[in-house]
């Protein structure tokens, strides 16, 4: 016996889902620019399942004029902000969204936990994993890693407002 996917048009969207999303894509799906991108790839893409978001964490980035002068460490909310923008780009890939005007609102964030200094010149690598998905409503697990430390991580809930079809 075999069963139907839950929701025939995330199964079609994500057959089609490519492995990875460079900044062009990225753009493509999400609104987000500069300077409040923050994520330059995206790699590992399973639609509906998981993705790695990469941050190249640079000295020029505006919050570091402010946090903290002469000792720059990017600011928890911007990591978890990375994280919720690699999982929108993974979902909005997933639900077939490119060139949609897709928007992604945070509903909840929850256990969030800093762990390590992200500071100008690490690569930020953020591991979002999907614990609930759909159409409009999914909830996400994060975990920002720098080489083979964890940074942070949190849950979080968010809204896909979705276009009119």
């Amino acid at each position: 016996m075999t069963s139907a996917p839950v929701n025939d048009a995330i199964g079609e969207a994500a057959a089609q889902v490519p492995a990875e999303a460079d900044i062009h894509l990225i753009q493509r799906v999400i609104p987000h620019r500069y300077p409040f991108l923050l994520v330059d790839r995206v790699t590992r893409i399973v639609p509906s399942q998981s993705a790695v978001g990469i941050k190249n964490v640079t000295f020029n980035e505006p919050h570091f004029q402010g946090h903290f002068p002469g000792a720059p460490v990017m600011p928890g909310v911007t990591i978890i902000e990375a994280m919720a923008q690699t999982a929108a780009v993974m979902a909005g890939l997933s639900l077939g969204k490119v060139d949609s005007q897709l928007l992604v609102y945070f509903m909840a964030i929850e256990s969030a936990k800093f762990r390590r200094k992200v500071v100008p010149g690490d690569v930020l690598e953020l591991h979002i994993t999907v614990k609930r998905g759909g159409k409009k409503v999914w909830k996400f697990a994060g975990v920002a890693m720098v080489g083979n430390e964890v940074a942070a991580e949190a849950e979080f809930t968010a809204m896909m407002d979705l276009p009119q079809e």
